[in-house]
């Protein structure tokens, strides 16, 4: 008898598994996590926004890279020059194939001389270990072994202070330090995936518990919440973060060319270098950088006025969605498509109908008006759209 498949559980999982009111579960990276803990996701969205919010993005593959080629090897792999990386350093970068199509993306931390922890969407061990061919490196799969947090918003700072032995007052934008909370050494990363100010916790897998407790009886007094992926989408959204399997496919899974994306595509160029020396796919991003990109990853800004007059001809007033959406929707500019949106939302913070979008040239530059596609009682229509630079949503307490 054949065995259904069960999906793992997080080390969170004895804590979040109770607070999980609608049973909105959902699959990420073959682990059970929450869409939402409440029954919408309106309070744990306000949380993020307004007070402070914590995710369990265990699910994230984490790789521990070491060794005396360490920082060779993910410098053969990457688009950002990691031999410039300072110790307790943070690199978000894309990684390419040989043609300059984007694979996967994630963080680079160094944690040592000779020491990095990759974090990725997809797995990646296999592809370390191609590209290791020669070098004197250890790869170390801890994705099981190592628990993630993410504790973001205004108020997650003074939550982490009061937690931790050591204030992160002093941690920087995208840099990592020791720590420790309830008695666990962890680490804590200035990032994350919300745009706005954060932290990332790391913690072995076995004392995950230890610190959820301690995170939970600080943050009562600051509202802390508990959050699910759903008001997480609305967060990336706000902050134009692009996101694998939704706004662009890994090369090594695309069924047809298009389906692929470069950095520059993607408008990562800022994850691309030049000053170093050779790695996968640097000879077709420097043709591409000269030529130009043929396709922008764009913020697109859906119009009040038309998006609800297309509803008020059938006497109904407008309906948004409850949740973020994750689809293409057609971009028309003269009665001629010229992109697809992949993902989208109502920005309960901006007042705003937002997508995010792949438009082709030479009609992604700001403010080009464009129509973004609407069903509306069965039938296909038209709403007047602009296309928006990205960030929509870019605090300064998030740097500061």
């Amino acid at each position: 008898m054949r065995v259904p498949h069960q999906l793992k559980t997080t080390p969170f999982h004895a804590r979040t598994a109770p607070l999980i009111l609608g049973q909105t579960w959902r699959r990420w990276a073959g682990y059970a996590v929450a869409s939402a803990y409440d029954w919408t996701l309106d309070h744990e969205y306000a949380a993020v926004r307004n007070a402070a919010a914590v995710f369990d993005v265990s699910p994230l593959h984490k790789y521990l890279v070491t060794g005396r080629d360490a920082a060779r090897l993910l410098d053969r792999m990457v688009t950002r020059n990691v031999l410039k990386t300072q110790l307790g350093q943070v690199q978000y970068t894309t990684w390419c194939d040989a043609h300059g199509k984007v694979i996967d993306d994630g963080t680079i931390s160094r944690l040592g001389d000779n020491v990095f922890r990759l974090t990725s969407a997809e797995p990646n061990y296999r592809w370390l270990h191609r590209n290791a061919f020669g070098l004197e490196v250890g790869i170390e799969d801890v994705s099981e072994s190592l628990a993630a947090l993410a504790l973001q918003g205004p108020l997650s700072r003074a939550v982490l202070n009061e937690a931790a032995d050591q204030p992160v007052d002093a941690l920087r934008y995208f840099r990592v330090m020791d720590n420790r909370i309830a008695g666990v050494e962890i680490q804590v990363s200035r990032t994350g995936y919300t745009g706005d100010l954060g932290y990332e916790l790391w913690i072995p897998a076995d004392r995950a518990l230890e610190v959820w407790d301690a995170l939970m009886a600080v943050g009562r007094d600051y509202g802390l919440t508990p959050a699910g992926i759903w008001a997480l989408d609305v967060a990336r959204i706000e902050a134009g973060l692009v996101m694998l399997d939704v706004d662009y496919h890994s090369s090594h899974r695309a069924m047809i060319e298009p389906q692929k994306s470069s950095p520059f595509e993607l408008s990562l160029d800022w994850t691309v270098t030049f000053d170093k020396g050779p790695y996968n796919g640097r000879k077709a991003l420097a043709a591409e950088k000269t030529r130009g990109p043929l396709w922008r990853f764009v913020g697109i800004e859906i119009e009040w006025n038309s998006f609800e007059s297309l509803y008020v001809a059938h006497d109904l007033a407008p309906s948004l969605p409850s949740i973020p959406w994750r689809a293409s929707v057609p971009l028309y500019r003269d009665g001629k498509q010229v992109g697809y949106a992949s993902s989208g939302c109502w920005s309960p913070l901006l007042k705003k109908y937002l997508a995010l979008a792949h438009v082709q040239a030479p009609h992604f530059a700001p403010d080009t008006p464009l129509q973004i596609e609407v069903t509306v009682e069965h039938h296909h229509r038209r709403a007047n759209a602009c296309v928006r630079k990205l960030p929509f949503f870019d605090p300064p307490r998030k740097k500061t």
